[in-house]
């Protein structure tokens, strides 16, 4: 028996990702994301409010996308609901270690093993004075404590997902085959 829930936002699993930018004033900031996906090869989307970060963006064409991780869960929360504009100190507070990305003009953090390095192609939409973000991927820079054989492991890195049904966070890593060679004993 299935049971019908009507039109929800929902679908498993949603990356939680990690917006960084710079305000005019060269201020590190990061809000915490979980409505994106790739968007083509080398880009990625995003859908947003209307944020500080959307003003940012606006303003500088660069950004920073990480991913949160079990270890970063209570601080990547935290920059989620507390705005900079409110929390000016919000960094900070949440124990976060920014530094200029090597790529582009925005700022990564320490604290999260990988990062995307982006310019912005669009962010244009009908959601206040944000809506879809799209960037051009320009590099993906990886610490090494999340590297297996010189590729990304999922199981070191421990990447979080968003259960927008329950509205909780929820670990990934456990690998259940691999991806376009399972299916291939059916052909």
């Amino acid at each position: 028996m299935r049971k019908d829930l009507g039109a929800k936002s929902f679908i498993f699993p949603m990356p939680v990702l990690m917006i960084g930018t710079y305000d005019e004033n060269g201020e590190p900031d990061l809000m915490n994301a979980a409505w994106g996906s790739i968007y083509d090869y080398n880009q990625i989307t995003i859908s947003l409010g209307s944020h500080v970060t959307t003003d940012n963006i606006r303003k500088n064409k660069d950004f920073t996308v990480a991913f949160a991780t079990k270890k970063t869960v209570v601080a990547s929360d935290y920059v989620g609901i507390v705005s900079k504009a409110k929390e000016p100190k919000k960094i900070e507070k949440a124990g976060l270690h920014p530094y200029k990305s090597k790529n582009v003009n925005a700022p990564s953090y320490e604290e999260y093993p990988i990062t995307l390095e982006c310019k912005l192609i669009s962010l244009e939409g009908e959601m206040g004075e944000g809506g879809t973000l799209i960037g051009e991927i320009i590099n993906v820079s990886v610490d090494d404590s999340v590297l297996t054989d010189d590729k990304i492991d999922v199981k070191k890195l421990e990447p979080i997902a968003f259960d927008g049904a329950n509205g909780k966070y929820h670990v990934l890593g456990e690998e259940v085959a691999p991806a376009f060679k399972v299916g291939l004993q059916i052909k």
